[in-house]
């Protein structure tokens, strides 16, 4: 398992000096389950991990886009701090091979699911943390850094979606509906100008009109994320 790991380690970019957190951090509950000598999952770490992530991301993004208002930032670090992302990172770093399953997990594919990998994902950020002496320090940011690098980028092409920013806005509430009805179509039939309302909950929170449906939706969410200061 050791040669397992260290080989991992060198493709991974960072050499732990306690070799038993990152054993830990590939540890599912289903295994230590399953096998009593094993007194720790990965649990805990996945719990730190998240806090760890969500620090040192907020700080690349706030330095990253300086013109952006706090509503923008939080949506961005949502979209790249969560199950999906992270999954997919762990996915291309082959972390789904190093993780000892239980039984039942093995037998459902527990390699591959996307709650396992992200969770296992934390974990590892958080053995990097902890081996580094529980300090955000300049190894843990930049080794943060080079791991969402694309999806920090990916950021700013994202920025002129406001239908999509605006979803993220409404889902950190969660339980919200948002939708978009056509109020009204007016012109000739080879110009029509469609006026959009953007809903939450059946209240209008942006209204706005174009040469389509679509960019009156544009237009109609990005006056409700001025409504939330989000813009």
């Amino acid at each position: 398992m050791n040669k397992r790991l260290l080989a991992w380690q060198m493709e991974f970019g960072y050499v732990f000096s306690d070799l038993s957190l990152l054993e830990t951090a590939f540890t599912h509950s289903s295994y230590s389950h399953e096998n009593k000598n094993i007194s720790q999952d990965n649990e805990r770490l996945e719990f730190l991990g998240d806090a760890v992530l969500g620090a040192v991301i907020s700080t690349l993004l706030y330095r990253t886009y300086p013109a952006e208002r706090e509503g923008i930032l939080s949506s961005y670090r949502q979209t790249i701090v969560c199950e999906a992302t992270l999954a997919a990172l762990a996915t291309r770093l082959q972390v789904g091979e190093m993780l000892r399953l239980g039984n039942g997990e093995l037998q459902h594919n527990g390699r591959k699911k996307r709650s396992i990998l992200a969770d296992a994902m934390e974990a590892v950020v958080a053995a990097v943390y902890l081996d580094q002496g529980a300090v955000i320090n300049e190894t843990v940011t930049t080794l943060i850094e080079r791991l969402f690098t694309d999806e920090i980028r990916a950021c700013a092409t994202r920025g002129l979606d406001y239908k999509s920013r605006l979803q993220q806005v409404v889902e950190q509430d969660g339980g919200e509906r948002l939708e978009y009805r056509v109020a009204s179509v007016t012109g000739p039939v080879h110009d029509p100008r469609f006026t959009v309302e953007a809903r939450l909950n059946s209240n209008v929170i942006g209204r706005a009109s174009g040469r389509s449906k679509q960019e009156a939706e544009q237009g109609a969410a990005k006056e409700a994320l001025s409504l939330f200061g989000a813009e």
